[in-house]
């Protein structure tokens, strides 16, 4: 696969580039993906051409505040759940739940070649990638600022979603009180935000997002283990072999389940 340094490319919709995107664009490594178009090397992270227009303009312009609140996710790890949580926790005060705007609006306003993209995953080329510096980058921060990073895995939500919401309205800071609890709130907020009660909403089942994506297509089984239905035995192996390397010693660890698969599948 080839590095270089090279100019603009085909695919790229020059249009949608600043003049300093396109100039930085022609300076950086790239690196074929799977599906025949392009990440660029970008402050040791891979980006595709559009995204990395956003993202200079996010280090440009942006002005972090205090109360803001940013979600970071991979795709396919939780995102629309932990998205629709969060606005509820962060929202309860403003309307009932009966009422949330997540009843009307998406919490959003694989490829086809899994040996390839595995490939790539595993020689640490992806878009807005290497994935594990991105985990333990912000797993090591959580321990050293806990009052600035939460660490979330989507298997601990589907575990214990009851402690998991008060950790999450803790870390917002609007934590539960005791009348919340009683009243049974916290259950309230893990039925309106379940996968199960989403999906079924007409917004979700027929909607748009504005990526032009179909909202319906943010839901999946919502199974823990349930990659290993998608990938072949070596595949899963290689798969297990990555995590042991990348996070061995970091005291970060994931539920991996090659060895069996889910039952309801």
């Amino acid at each position: 696969m080839e590095s270089s340094a090279i100019p603009l490319f085909e695919e790229v919709d020059f249009e949608k580039l600043s003049d300093e995107c396109q100039q930085l664009l022609a300076t950086l490594p790239r690196e074929k993906t799977w599906d025949g178009s392009y990440y660029y090397l970008y402050q040791g992270f891979w980006f595709r051409a559009i995204p990395l227009h956003g993202i200079i303009l996010f280090q440009k312009h942006f002005q972090v505040e205090d109360e803001d609140v940013l979600i970071i996710t991979s795709a396919k790890s939780g995102t629309t759940w932990l998205k629709a949580l969060t606005f509820a926790i962060a929202n309860r005060k403003d309307s009932p739940l009966t009422q949330s705007p997540l009843l009307t609006t998406s919490p959003h306003q694989l490829p086809d070649s899994l040996e390839a993209g595995l490939e790539m995953v595993c020689k640490r080329i992806e878009g807005c990638g290497p994935y594990w510096d991105h985990v333990l980058g912000y797993w090591r921060m959580s321990r050293e600022r806990p009052e600035k990073v939460l660490f979330l895995k989507y298997e601990d939500l589907k575990e214990d979603i009851i402690y998991q919401l008060k950790r999450l309205a803790h870390f917002l800071g609007v934590p539960f009180s005791e009348e919340e609890e009683r009243q049974g709130m916290i259950e309230e907020i893990s039925r309106l935000c379940s996968l199960d009660s989403l999906k079924n909403l007409e917004v979700n089942m027929n909607g748009m997002h504005t990526s032009g994506l179909k909202n319906s297509s943010f839901y999946r089984k919502r199974e823990v283990g349930d990659w290993v239905n998608y990938v072949t035995p070596s595949m899963a192996e290689r798969i297990e072999n990555a995590f042991e390397e990348k996070l061995g010693g970091s005291g970060l660890s994931f539920k991996m389940s090659c060895n069996t698969k889910n039952e309801d599948n």
